[in-house]
């Protein structure tokens, strides 16, 4: 039986198969040692900022790692960050837990790449958006703005999984959209029937991450078809929008990236031309971005 998902038939044989196959996988990557070690800590009310710092510092890539993002441009920190005690104190713990999770994961799919698969640009492009994120969502007075960092950086994680366990499907998706298939979404659908948002859902509910990653995964491209966390998920879309529109850590996956206008709402942007000119608005900050973050 076939359904239709955006005007888009779906072949839920396909589908079905796709999710069988990615459900027998064992060699996934599972959630890193050290995310429930600083999760453990922050959910004990006893627990102090040094214990914490103590816990990451055993990680000092992870601790460069933070530190990197909290000195971005985007970032928004106006002091420089130059310790992961200071970082502990002038984020807070859950901040620091929503950074900390993000990066590990990062971290557990970086052999994920090969020859045909640009890492670089993948990983430049996650970490664009989630900075970009975590500042539309402090500049627009949100309260989430380290769940949206985790979720900008997480957003497109089902893409390396397509690489990785549909290496076929994957090279299939893009000669379809190098032949005229309107975009990367479409070509998924068709070829796997279901997107990289669907197949990343699937991996965090794997990992018993949050509910609200798992919403905006599943629908960063369609903001409009969320059941929850709507806010979350339209701010997700409106960075991955930007990296787009500013031409500054886009990734090819994005061709052709359509703007829900149902974020203009949910946001309360007011109009296009509204939104035109906010997207604008940060294209010096996107500039210095990329530049800013070395890992």
């Amino acid at each position: 039986m076939n359904t239709t998902t955006n005007n888009i038939e779906v072949d839920e044989k396909r589908k079905q198969k796709t999710v069988r196959t990615l459900s027998s996988v064992y060699n996934l990557p599972t959630v890193p040692i050290i995310v429930f070690e600083v999760t453990k800590i922050i959910d004990d009310p006893r627990s102090s900022a040094a214990q914490l710092g103590k816990v990451i510092s055993k990680d000092q890539g992870l601790v460069t790692k933070i530190l990197s993002v909290a000195n971005s441009p985007l970032y928004g920190i106006p002091r420089r960050v130059s310790t992961i005690d200071f970082a502990i104190v002038i984020l807070g713990f859950n901040h620091i837990k929503n950074i900390v999770i993000a990066l590990s994961m990062m971290d557990a799919f970086k052999n994920f790449g090969g020859t045909k698969f640009d890492q670089q640009g993948y990983w430049g492009h996650s970490l664009v958006t989630a900075t970009a994120a975590k500042r539309v969502a402090d500049d627009l007075g949100f309260s989430f703005s380290g769940e949206a960092f985790t979720a900008g950086l997480l957003h497109d994680l089902g893409i390396p999984i397509i690489y990785k366990y549909f290496n076929k499907e994957y090279n299939e998706i893009l000669e379809k959209v190098k032949n005229g298939e309107k975009s990367f979404v479409e070509a998924e659908l068709t070829s796997l029937g279901t997107t990289h948002g669907e197949i990343g859902k699937i991996l965090v509910d794997r990992w018993n991450l949050p509910v609200a990653l798992s919403e905006v995964i599943t629908n960063h491209h369609t903001p409009s078809l969320a059941k929850n966390d709507q806010e979350l998920v339209a701010v997700i879309h409106l960075a991955d929008y930007m990296t787009q529109k500013l031409g500054v850590g886009s990734f090819n996956w994005d061709t052709n990236y359509e703007f829900d206008q149902s974020v203009i709402k949910t946001l309360n942007l007011g109009s296009e031309e509204y939104v035109e000119n906010f997207v604008n608005s940060y294209k010096d900050l996107f500039e210095t971005q990329l530049d800013s973050i070395k890992f």
